[in-house]
This record gives C-alpha cells, sequence and structure tokens, in this order.
C-alpha cells in the first residue's frame, strides 16, 4: 500500500509512505529539515507501523502544535485496520 498524505503545520509538503503487511518499506520526504527527515526516514524503514506511530505521535516543533514525526504518524494511521 502506498500512502500519500499532504501534512500541515509544518515545513514538510508531501509524504510517500509504502506499507507492506504492517511493515514500512520506505518513507519519502517532499520539503523540511533535508537531512533529519531522510534520518527519520532511514529509521523507520522495516519498522511496524504501530511502533512507529507509539514513538512519533505527540511530538512538537518549536511552539508548533506538531512537527513532521506527529504528522508522519498521522500519515501512518490510515494504513492502520479499522476496529
Amino acid at each position: 500500500m502506498t500512502i500519500e498524505y499532504t501534512p500541515r503545520g509544518v515545513c514538510s509538503r508531501f509524504f510517500s509512505i509504502q506499507v507492506e503487511d504492517g511493515i514500512i518499506q520506505s518513507v519519502q520526504v517532499i520539503g523540511g529539515c533535508d537531512g533529519n527527515l531522510k534520518g527519520i526516514s532511514s529509521l523507520l524503514k522495516g519498522m511496524k507501523v504501530e511502533d512507529a506511530i507509539a514513538r512519533m505521535e505527540g511530538i512538537r516543533c518549536g511552539g508548533k502544535a506538531t512537527s513532521c514525526p506527529d504528522q508522519l504518524a498521522r500519515a501512518l494511521r490510515t494504513a492502520m485496520p479499522q476496529a
């Protein structure tokens, strides 16, 4: 499954996330802090979706109510099965 997500309230402009069987295969980010987001993308590869959400959800950037990791968690929520 490919998740295409437009984040809100952050510098990043677009996420494309590949998920197979609940495991993150790749993360591509357009915009934002290039080095930091490449690092985050590399760390997420091979991680379970629910683990990534638990680690990133609620992280804030400076005075903002959200952050790129928080927005990635929100994007990943769309890959979670609906209960």
